[in-house]
């Protein structure tokens, strides 16, 4: 049995062993192959010196590149470090540099990444955001178009500090690993050492992490305390933070990162819940009792954490063989099937769309009563608006499949433990070395020769796809005010102060990153599966 953490990191599970067969480009349809990699040559040079700021990237950018998108509108000298921003475009560019030998596209994983050591704060971690136009024009940032994000409160404040929120600080210190072992190039480095640093100096003795390091409680929303050192499990910060560390030791033989490990491992153990409630909240105050977050966060816990929790405990068994991982498992499964949403409920709120044998959940719990929580807003925009908690159901339910945590179960207690940590790391020390995948975020599919020569002929002359986006926002034009602006604002966005990303009526044709990787991968896919 091949481990989810020995194949790659939990949160790199996609991660694909493609195959390049050597002179594919020479076969009978060669006339195609080299137009396929012309074009991939074209739209990536297109990408790196027109779209890239400096090697950074946003996520989506009219042609014009007058408004450009991360998670929310950015500056055109940005860079985001999340989601399909500069460490993804950073993925695919080594991707391609491993499906073509090409340095061409080495050089453009390059710039990806001296643009993320820029970006690297001091005290080695990184921020969303990233702006080469310095600290002033951050600021500026923060205090107009961030702060008036209604329902992104996480960038309605500057701190000045790095975060562990939506990945934005592990998921540059991996590619900068990657980049590091691929040649052995000495100037990853020093970027690498201070990103682990980062990772054990802001680490708890418990063993968990703050959402934002170094400390910071200066930051009050509607009454209530600044949550951004609390002990933080949304959003996989535990997880990437624990196999980020595995990762380092893997490719890096760094023992003091075992000690760090272990106790990340048990802090998970620690923090759930008791008998009555045995899940996982999303964050932890620290004298370890769950708390809320974010004004529309309440204190609950959280049927989707519990989900990421249990599979993590499987994977510290799977590392370690000890049964303590397992133990509390049934328990968390069993409070899964109470807090499930009825059928009818689920019906009746409009959430049909499941996928095997998922079920649906409400995203918060009550503690002290498993009663289903919602969050509602009234108000017009980030000045007028407010959030109230209630005990109801809403449409804001997410999707579990607790079956698969009850057949993953299953396996490992009816598997021998040494079939089951046969590859494992921490168990197996001085075996065989841990060499890094090739291919992390080309996802190619079987394309047939009909979309290629669509894609081809759909590529402008200058290089690049035009899509539509997948948002737009209304521009700042100032602070909302205090008396709410009439009428009905329950969706994406509110009135027009309010500069949150929302789904456009009418398509907006544009470039985005994703649109970019999708369609080199199906024609590099194209080449592979032919």
């Amino acid at each position: 049995m091949k481990t989810r953490m020995n194949a790659w990191p939990a949160l790199w599970a996609w991660a694909l062993a493609l195959s390049f067969p050597p002179g594919a480009s020479a076969q009978k349809n060669a006339k195609i192959d080299d137009d396929i990699l012309r074009a991939v040559k074209q739209a990536t040079g297109y990408m790196v010196n027109t779209v890239s700021y400096n090697g950074a990237f946003v996520w989506e950018y009219l042609p014009d590149f007058s408004r450009q998108w991360g998670e929310m509108e950015a500056y055109r000298t940005m860079g985001w470090t999340q989601g399909q921003g500069t460490p993804a475009m950073g993925e695919f560019f080594l991707d391609l540099y491993h499906a073509t030998g090409d340095e061409f596209y080495y050089a453009a994983a390059e710039k990806a990444a001296m643009a993320l050591i820029w970006g690297q704060l001091p005290c080695g971690g990184w921020n969303y955001i990233f702006d080469f136009a310095g600290e002033a024009s951050l600021k500026r940032w923060y205090g107009t178009i961030g702060k008036n994000g209604w329902r992104l409160e996480e960038f309605q404040h500057y701190y000045g500090n790095a975060t562990y929120d939506d990945g934005a600080s592990i998921t540059p210190a991996r590619f900068l690993l990657r980049m590091y072992v691929e040649k052995y190039d000495s100037k990853f480095r020093p970027a690498i050492d201070r990103a682990i640093n980062f990772v054990l100096e802001s680490q708890y003795p418990i063993g968990g992490w703050p959402q934002r390091y170094p400390l910071m409680y200066e930051y009050s929303k509607q009454g209530r305390d600044d949550y951004s050192s609390y002990i933080t499990f949304n959003d996989q910060v535990h997880d990437n933070c624990v196999n980020f560390l595995i990762l380092c030791y893997q490719m890096l033989g760094e023992r003091r990162l075992l000690d760090p490990i272990r106790r990340a491992m048990n802090c998970t153990l620690v923090l759930q819940q008791g008998p009555d409630q045995p899940g996982w909240g999303d964050q932890y105050t620290l004298d370890y009792k769950p708390a809320g977050a974010r004004s529309y966060e309440p204190l609950s816990i959280h049927p989707r954490t519990t989900d990421w929790c249990c599979n993590s405990l499987m994977d510290y068994y799977e590392l370690t063989g000890e049964t303590k991982y397992l133990a509390r498992i049934p328990e968390a499964i069993a409070w899964l099937e109470l807090v499930a949403a009825p059928m009818d409920t689920v019906r009746a709120l409009g959430f049909t769309r499941f996928s095997g044998t998922q079920v649906s959940a409400p995203r918060y719990i009550e503690v002290g009563t498993n009663k289903p929580l919602a969050s509602v807003r009234t108000g017009s925009n980030a000045i007028s608006g407010r959030y109230t908690t209630k005990q109801m159901y809403s449409s804001d339910m997410i999707r579990i499949d607790i079956e698969r945590i009850k057949r993953r179960y299953q396996h490992l207690t009816s598997t021998p433990v040494e079939e089951v940590t046969r590859l494992s790391p921490l168990r197996n020390e001085g075996g065989q070395a841990y060499q890094m995948p090739e291919y992390l975020q080309m996802r190619p599919g079987r394309t047939d020769e009909k979309e290629v020569r669509e894609l081809l002929a759909s590529l402008t002359p200058e290089g690049y796809w035009l899509v539509p986006i997948g948002m737009t926002s209304n521009p700042y034009i100032g602070d909302g005010p205090l008396e709410p602006t009439p009428g009905n604002f329950r969706g994406q966005v509110g009135d027009k102060y309010d500069t949150s990303p929302f789904t456009p009526k009418d398509p907006i044709q544009g470039i985005t990153t994703a649109s970019y990787m999708t369609n080199v991968g199906k024609l590099i896919g194209f080449l592979n599966n032919r």
